[in-house]
């Protein structure tokens, strides 16, 4: 895997096709509706703003997966918009996410069941260092079993873009073996390389949300569309390593 140019290649993928770009930019546009309405103490156009929203949330999640299955099939394209497909599309990332959080949140439930009565008896007690030690052990628990669990579900996603089929994104073994196969050390370089990039970007772009009025309307309708294909298209690519042997 040649890390830097996979770097390199999903930091071009937005701007590869410029004239597509703003459609992209528009979607974002949707989440910035509720704000301008609350400032503006309008009603009507917050309503506006509460079904642009939920028009958001089924429809951007699709077009997403769309830019993780084009990387994954080595396109440089950007995906066209397709209203029923992409909230199809968004409906099976949702279902996929929440499959993959079911363990996460029922070992949180358990252990709210079983720590927290003990937890109480430890505070009104005033045995801090006990009801600490205890509190930052489940704490601790369940961060690592949701970070797992993240962990599957973003190369499920991949799978899910590739193949097409929730059946395969939900087979937790092939999940595995392909993290296997692209490398657990590959990923790790990965992640940490797209994770400085991405926030040394965040970072620096963030500064124009002191531009008065527009200032959070560029950064949440331009800078953040472009960070997230970059990350989608990355992960579709990171997959392609392995993608051309099925």
């Amino acid at each position: 895997m040649d890390l830097s140019k996979l770097v390199m290649n999903s930091f071009k993928y937005p701007f590869r096709n410029i004239k597509k770009l703003p459609i992209l930019c528009l979607l974002f546009v949707f989440i910035a509706i509720i704000p301008i309405g609350l400032i503006a103490n309008n009603n009507y156009v917050t309503a506006i703003g509460v079904i642009a929203f939920f028009l958001f949330i089924l429809t951007v999640p699709g077009y997403f997966l769309s830019m993780v299955k084009l990387g994954s099939n080595q396109s440089s394209m950007l995906p066209s918009f397709n209203l029923v497909n992409n909230i199809y599309d968004s409906i099976r990332v949702l279902f996929l996410r929440i499959v993959y959080m079911i363990v996460p949140t029922t070992l949180l439930l358990i252990a709210l069941f079983v720590f927290g009565p003990a937890t109480r008896n430890l505070i009104n007690n005033l045995r801090i260092i006990e009801f600490l030690a205890t509190v930052g052990f489940v704490f601790v628990m369940i961060l690592i079993v949701y970070f797992i669990f993240e962990f599957l579900l973003f190369f499920a996603k991949a799978r899910l873009a590739y193949f097409n089929s929730l059946s395969e994104a939900l087979n937790i073994k092939k999940v595995i073996r392909d993290i296997k196969n692209i490398g657990i050390v590959n990923i790790i370089k990965w992640l940490i390389v797209m994770a400085i990039l991405l926030n040394a970007i965040t970072f620096i772009s963030s500064f124009v949300m002191s531009i008065p009025y527009v200032g959070f309307l560029i950064y949440g309708c331009i800078v953040i569309p472009i960070i997230e294909s970059i990350a989608n298209y990355s992960l579709g690519l990171l997959y392609s390593n392995i993608a051309k042997n099925y």
